[in-house]
């Protein structure tokens, strides 16, 4: 009988990744996505991306398979009316009414499109990858063919802190009928055996959250690009200067608790705040940056890329990550390696992140978060030690060539145990 063990460990393998939202601009799927894949290219695997809108920023390399949809959540057009012709489309039926109806159902329907694009196609593919999707289509797909997620943290933390942000009865029933689709991924990630998650804390929260046993995940922490987020050090640090990576109205994020403390700092100091992301007008955010008189101290830059998201590090005094919660938390690892000086909550992950590199707070505690950032922008000496432990840090763990390693042996034990040896 031959010897093909050696044979199945070494040869490249041809790679699915599912991603159903994948914006590159924001949000870590889309940044998952396009440095994985990169990653697993460079290793020598073939790797193909079958994604939602928008599309993911890709190298030429990487082929994607754009799912058409109606695309509700478009920023250039949101919520848009479809035409008869487009909603004579059953799918695109279920899209429009389930948007219309405050929910979002984008995975499940992403689910169901790419297992109508894959199941003629599995043939191509050693292993399918989703991306945080868990549909009941990846499901379907996983019945033919060896499968591995990834979640990066359990949804229902998101829809619990987004409940308990508001004492309105109609918001509350807004955000229940919003993350609806979680007991969806809760019953699709039970029947997935091989599965990917972040941090340690995301793999504890996820295992109680969807009762499932923590035997079946692998941890592997995402990277950093060096190529990306750098130091840039013939850029001045401009004194007072706060950066916060932020989606401004999800409350999982904490912004208000840094706005407030930005407000008690203004009393004394020349601070200013740069917000990487949008403001909705007609957002919380904005209604709290009024209440405080803080318009004239804050920037927000919309969408940036790597390039110009790095000299914003380069300019800032210290880095905030204010969030609540976080399975992993890319904006503390980012800030880090531009050698920013970090301040971070304890909130989900980010003390595996973090370690012992920066300040870390309580998510929520607003006079902490002053205390600290007083403690950085009133100490140069301080600051600086912080910046450069923060970036070695993340050079010696935060690495994509070796999460790509790890990722690629949960797929090659996802191969194995389907038999196709």
């Amino acid at each position: 009988m031959p010897n093909i063990l050696p044979d199945f460990f070494d040869r490249p393998l041809t790679i699915c990744l599912l991603s159903y939202r994948s914006n590159p601009h924001s949000g870590g799927q889309g940044v998952y996505i396009r440095n994985l894949s990169r990653a697993l290219t460079d290793l020598g695997h073939r790797v193909e991306v079958v994604s939602g809108p928008p599309e993911p920023r890709l190298d030429a390399d990487i082929p994607v398979h754009r799912l058409p949809s109606l695309d509700l959540f478009d920023p250039a057009n949101p919520f848009r009316t479809p035409s008869l012709k487009e909603l004579r489309h059953p799918l695109n039926l279920l899209e429009w009414l389930g948007v219309s109806t405050m929910g979002f159902p984008e995975p499940f329907l992403f689910g169901l499109r790419a297992c109508r694009f894959l199941m003629p196609r599995l043939h191509r593919y050693d292993v399918v990858h989703d991306n945080q999707c868990l549909s009941y289509g990846v499901w379907a797909i996983g019945q033919k063919a060896p499968i591995v997620a990834t979640i990066h943290h359990p949804m229902s933390v998101d829809r619990d802190i987004a409940v308990r942000s508001t004492t309105s009865g109609w918001r509350k029933l807004k955000h229940w009928r919003w993350f609806s689709f979680i007991g969806m991924q809760k019953r699709v990630a039970r029947t997935l055996s091989h599965l990917i998650t972040v941090s340690n804390r995301a793999r504890t929260d996820i295992s109680r959250g969807f009762d499932i046993p923590a035997a079946c995940f692998t941890v592997v922490p995402n990277g950093v690009r060096s190529e990306d987020f750098h130091p840039l050090p013939e850029v001045i640090r401009e004194k007072g200067r706060i950066i916060v990576t932020n989606s401004s109205d999800i409350p999982l994020k904490g912004l208000p608790f840094l706005l407030r403390a930005v407000s008690e700092l203004a009393v004394s100091r020349a601070v200013r705040l740069v917000v990487v992301g949008e403001l909705n007008q007609n957002g919380t955010v904005a209604r709290l940056i009024a209440d405080l008189d803080l318009g004239s101290r804050i920037t927000f830059t919309g969408r940036i890329d790597p390039p110009v998201f790095v000299r914003e590090y380069a300019r800032a005094s210290v880095a905030v990550v204010p969030s609540v919660y976080e399975g992993f938390g890319l904006p503390a690892a980012e800030a880090m390696a531009c050698g920013v000086p970090v301040i971070s909550t304890t909130g989900g992950a980010l003390p595996e992140v973090v370690g012992d590199a920066g300040i870390l707070v309580p998510p929520g505690n607003t006079p902490a978060l002053v205390k600290a950032l007083a403690s950085v922008l009133d100490n140069p000496d301080t600051a600086g030690a912080l910046g450069a432990a923060g970036c070695r840090r993340v050079r010696r763990l935060f690495n994509w060539q070796r999460a790509a390693q790890k990722t690629a042996a949960v797929y090659r034990e996802a191969i194995r145990d389907n038999g196709r040896l």
